[in-house]
């Protein structure tokens, strides 16, 4: 069937404005992608590993469900398959999918809504269908089976309807269908370094263009899937729900064709332009710099005022409204896996053997694609609310970032999973089968601790690209009536040779955005410090630490042996109230004195004498907090009470002694690591360049959102972590953990 004149004339008027604007931003995304090649620059370097293809040769979930005909308005039961592309697909029967015929439906769910009532469904009818106002008694097209229905939504594309028969059922499957959801909608390849930036470049600017600065909701799916939504974006109508998916999928047919010619011939021209930027790189950055220098001159003063007055006062409270449900999410996600990981020490403990590991493990590395044991995670950050917020600053609702934060919490579970698998695999391949538990209960100590520090880098990484999300698009829109007039004038600075690359409006933009960053910054680190925010968690400093390599020779020290002297350390953790220090248990040691410093921290120094005689000098610095409402320490049962339990008396008293000696162990051999660094502590780097100015915002167009701003990469601002080091000398992985102490010697 042909497309009607109409929707077509306006889907090709619609992608010639894309294709002018696409082919620009083409350009200087190769620009901003061949520039951080040369210079490189990249991000904090993770602690856990991670696969390339999780997903590889694995289905996502399977089963029946009751499916609603339209064509005869009829109830049919039908076996559903999701495989790894998360694309829906029904079957007439199990035996149909077995033989591998093909499915009576295939949906993709990009751009989709999950739905469990009739209310949820008539209320977006209503705000999709101007001037309809409907009611769930008197719907006429649809009457539910049962009193448990499954709608997926879409505001252009046909609508699906399904029920099954039990509420424990509809909860599992509507885990599934957000599942399918979620995934479909991170359509946008962050590998793809030059063509994903120039692409959401080109939205949010065609989209500025019309007025809307502000966040959007179906930015998602594949990009040709994104332009359909782009063309139908103000095509709402009484009978939309009669032409509206056969009209969807003609523009669907047309965004897909269009948008492939588009990208084929930029990609055809690339090779030249490369070359181009290699041979004058640092001719195009002076001008750039020049140029910048002048729209900064004009910007800067009418931003500063914008920030001092509408945005500022604003910030913490957009990061705490962030930063409350992110954290608890992140932190079930921790905790589901903690479970899973004492269930198999569990099976250990029970005599099953090699093999009933391997089943074990091979439930456990589908855990992050599992919808049903993943839920609970996800359900924590669908709590963020920024109400009272998103009028202001124009964010349509939280959906944007609520997704964001879920697909980092599976990636981030999905690193964990494998990490341990590697590790597990290690151990077992050196030490055997003896002593299984215990064994699972060290790599599952050390993968804990790689978790925490990974899952703090990463949420701060996606506070700080939140909160440019939502402040940039506005700082554009309440400055383009005082600025974009002034800006054709630039254009004059540009040598013409360069003009491709370097694009006014852009270098506009990133002024604005290099004006914010600063402030972004310092909140995100401010709020760091706080306990309840979570950002940093007790198992990262020594407690349950890895072995550690034993000491080298006397001789190998700069300062002429090792016996007999005193080594100073400086541990920067987190306390809680009532919760004693881990040295304070340690025989040998002495307390000498303690301080209580600004901003909660506490410093207390002692010594300890270790098993070789040597005196060792511990200096804590602690963030002493107050007990809030959440689960205390105590009713967070940790990894060593449980397995302990389990083992029985005998075992605890023999693995308390262990622990012992591993502290003891790990305190010698960390003061090997570093015997001429600074004494550090974590929160006092983190505060070292608050006060100089922002550096250049550099061009990693990998770490884009879905608006199309890039967040500053420099790790000059990050928090000083440290970086590890997971190459090993054959090439292969070789899991080194973050260093936790920072030692000199005296």
């Amino acid at each position: 069937m042909s497309m009607s004149p109409l929707p077509a004339a306006r889907t090709r008027d619609v992608m010639k404005e894309f294709s002018d604007v696409y082919e620009q931003q083409y350009a200087v995304a190769l620009f901003n992608s061949v520039r951080f090649e040369i210079e490189g620059g990249g991000g904090t370097q993770s602690q856990l590993l991670h696969r390339k293809d999780p997903l590889a040769g694995r289905s996502i979930f399977s089963g029946n469900l009751f499916q609603y005909l339209e064509e005869n308005r009829k109830w049919r039961n039908r076996f559903v398959s999701v495989p790894n592309s998360y694309t829906i697909s029904l079957y007439e029967s199990k035996a149909a999918h077995d033989r591998g015929l093909h499915p009576k439906v295939t949906i993709n769910c990009a751009g989709y809504k999950a739905l469990t009532s009739m209310e949820e469904y008539m209320e977006l009818m209503n705000t999709s269908l101007p001037g309809i106002k409907a009611k769930v008694g008197s719907n006429p097209f649809i009457k539910c089976a049962t009193q448990f229905p499954l709608i997926l939504w879409h505001p252009y594309a046909r609508h699906h309807y399904f029920c099954v028969m039990t509420e424990k059922e509809q909860k599992k499957w509507h885990a599934v269908l957000q599942d399918c959801v979620r995934h479909s909608n991170n359509g946008l390849s962050e590998d793809c370094t030059v063509q994903t930036p120039a692409f959401t470049d080109t939205v949010r600017r065609h989209r500025q263009a019309k007025g809307h600065y502000g966040t959007w909701d179906m930015m998602c799916g594949t990009p040709p899937q994104i332009l359909a939504n782009l063309g139908k974006m103000q095509q709402r109508q009484r009978n939309w729900m009669l032409i509206s998916d056969a009209v969807y999928k003609q523009v669907l047919s047309q965004t897909t064709a269009q948008y492939e010619a588009l990208v084929e011939a930029c990609e055809a021209h690339r090779a030249p332009l490369d070359a181009r930027l290699r041979t004058d790189m640092d001719q195009i950055i002076t001008s750039k710099e020049h140029v910048s220098s002048k729209i900064r001159a004009l910007v800067l003063p009418k931003a500063e005022q914008l920030l001092r007055t509408n945005i500022q006062p604003y910030i913490s409270s957009i990061l705490e409204a962030l930063m409350e449900p992110t954290s608890r999410g992140f932190s079930e996600v921790r905790d589901v896996f903690f479970k899973e990981l004492v269930e198999i020490s569990k099976n250990s403990l029970n005599g099953g053997g090699k093999e009933k590991l391997g089943e074990h493990m091979e439930r456990l590395s589908m855990l992050a694609f599992h919808p049903v044991k993943m839920q609970s995670c996800y359900e924590k950050v669908e709590q963020l609310n920024l109400e009272g917020l998103q009028q202001r600053f124009d964010v349509s609702s939280p959906s944007v970032f609520v997704s964001r934060a879920q697909i980092l919490m599976r990636e981030q579970m999905d690193n964990a999973v494998y990490t341990f698998e590697q590790l597990l695999n290690q151990s077992l391949e050196a030490q055997g089968e003896n002593d299984m538990c215990k064994t699972i209960q060290r790599c599952q100590d050390r993968v804990l601790k790689k978790y925490d520090y990974d899952s703090s880098t990463v949420r701060k990484k996606f506070f700080r690209e939140a909160l440019l999300q939502i402040i940039i698009p506005y700082m554009l829109q309440q400055l383009s009536p005082s600025c974009s007039p002034e800006l054709p004038p630039f254009k004059e600075l540009i040598f013409e040779d360069f003009s491709r690359f370097l694009l006014v409006e852009n270098m506009y933009e990133e002024v604005v955005l290099q004006s914010v960053t600063k402030d972004i910054m310092m909140a995100v680190k401010e709020a760091a410090v706080q306990r309840r925010h979570n950002l940093y968690r007790d198992s990262i400093i020594l407690t349950n630490s890895d072995p550690q390599p034993a000491p080298g020779p006397a001789g190998d020290s700069t300062d002429g042996g090792s016996f007999g002297r005193r080594r100073k350390q400086v541990v920067s953790m987190i306390q809680l109230d009532g919760v004693p220090l881990p040295y304070e248990s340690m025989s040998g040691s002495s307390r000498k004195s303690r301080a209580i410093l600004p901003m909660g921290l506490e410093v207390t120094t002692g010594t300890i004498t270790m098993e070789d005689g040597v005196q060792e000098e511990v200096t804590h610095v602690t963030t002493v907090v107050e007990d809030v409402p959440r689960k205390s320490p105590r009713d967070k049962t940790s990894p060593q009470t449980i397995l302990q339990q389990l083992m029985g008396g005998k075992k605890q008293e023999a693995d308390k002694e262990h622990q012992k000696e591993a502290a003891i162990q790990e305190t010698e051999t960390a003061a090997q690591e570093d015997n001429t660094g600074p004494i550090a502590e974590v929160s006092a780097t983190e505060s070292d360049s608050e006060s100089s100015p922002p550096p250049p915002v550099t061009t990693d167009s990998s770490s884009r959102d879905d608006s199309g701003f890039q967040s500053p990469t420099s790790e000059e601002l990050d928090e000083g972590v440290s970086q590890p080091i997971t190459n090993g000398l054959n090439g292969e992985d070789k899991i080194v953990d973050p260093v936790e102490v920072e030692v000199t010697f005296t």
